[in-house]
């Protein structure tokens, strides 16, 4: 007897150790706070969790694991296994996405946001290109075109941007330097604090940003029809921590991304715009509205040298930089 309770001993023991085997956590590194820009990373974890029987999980850290700029360099070294982060944060870093940050590319909705970014996104130059850093791109985090809020005298013309700071980072910076505006590439964590000290005056940020961050509380003005494009911002994983997974964990991960995006999208197009056009009337922001004419002109201005000089100083860097703008404009006029 003593002996059959011995050996029931060692099988539980055995299945405890087997079980703990099996589970595994990953940390994941976002910034700021909960919001309609993490709601995929947000349903990835729940889907992952019920896939697996909470084998698998994904621990959410707002900040508590490294700062946005620095996402990048904690994948490559292993420091957490998934992360966010803006290409614009670090260009050098990750040129082939850029591609898509240049401006006035004529992007018209998330949907066509997240297709192009992962036709970028799989293209062996830019698999290449993130290897550098060990990580690997899973999805994007869709964002409609940026438009500006401001404090102060409304702009009534586009040359009332002519001196003005502005947070813009990427090709959207590119976009309002070539109007003769002042860009800074303040973070978002420290966007509120640069407005309110009056080192900026004005804020290039998608809707939920401009709410998230605290932008629009002390703003007067908000441009309705700048949409110089937008920013890429990915979820990548840690490359080996993505090849350690079981079978049915990395399962469980990669199968869940479009439905995660779906949530997304549709909580972006629903909850999130429905609360922006009211957030704007509450604190009585006025929108302006640009002529169809000076919109041309600012397109013109800002659009083809900033494709240009991308694909020149890309192409030295070594990327096909020409065919991977190609292939984005190319989808974009095909109505991908």
């Amino acid at each position: 007897m003593k002996k059959l309770l011995s050996q029931t001993a060692v099988v539980a023991i055995t299945m405890a150790f087997a079980g703990e085997a099996l589970a595994t956590e990953w940390n994941v590194s976002l910034w700021g706070k909960r919001r309609a820009f993490t709601e995929h990373v947000e349903k990835l974890a729940e889907l992952v969790s019920e896939k697996t029987g909470g084998e698998f999980t994904l621990n959410i850290s707002y900040g508590g694991l490294s700062k946005n700029r620095e996402n990048l360099d904690g994948i490559s070294i292993g420091a957490f296994e998934m992360a966010q982060f803006c290409a614009g944060y670090h260009r050098d870093k990750n040129p082939s996405i850029t591609v898509l940050e240049l401006p006035f590319l004529g992007v018209t909705s998330l949907e066509q946001e997240v297709e192009l970014s992962m036709a970028v996104y799989n293209h062996p130059a830019t698999v290449d290109d993130l290897a550098r850093w060990n990580a690997t791109l899973l999805m994007p985090s869709p964002l409609p075109q940026y438009n500006i809020v401001g404090a102060g005298d409304a702009p009534s013309t586009l040359a009332d941007f002519e001196g003005m700071t502005v947070r813009a980072t990427g090709g959207i910076g590119k976009a309002m330097e070539a109007i003769g505006a002042v860009p800074t590439s303040t973070t978002a964590s420290e966007v509120r604090q640069a407005m309110d000290g009056g080192i900026v005056e004005a804020v290039s940020f998608a809707p939920h940003a401009h709410m998230s961050f605290g932008t629009i509380e002390n703003a007067t003005w908000w441009t309705t029809n700048l949409n110089p494009g937008t920013v890429n911002c990915p979820v990548v994983a840690n490359t080996d921590a993505l090849a350690a997974l079981s079978y049915d964990h990395r399962d469980a991960l990669l199968s869940s991304m479009d439905e995660a995006l779906d949530h997304y999208i549709a909580n972006y197009n629903g909850a999130t715009m429905d609360a922006w056009g009211p957030a704007l009337d509450e604190r009585g922001i006025a929108r302006v509205r640009f002529s169809d004419d000076e919109i041309a002109a600012f397109k013109a201005a800002a659009a083809a040298p900033a494709a240009a000089a991308w694909i020149e100083e890309n192409t030295a860097r070594g990327l096909p930089a020409q065919e991977l703008y190609d292939m984005v404009t190319g989808m974009i006029a095909g109505g991908s």
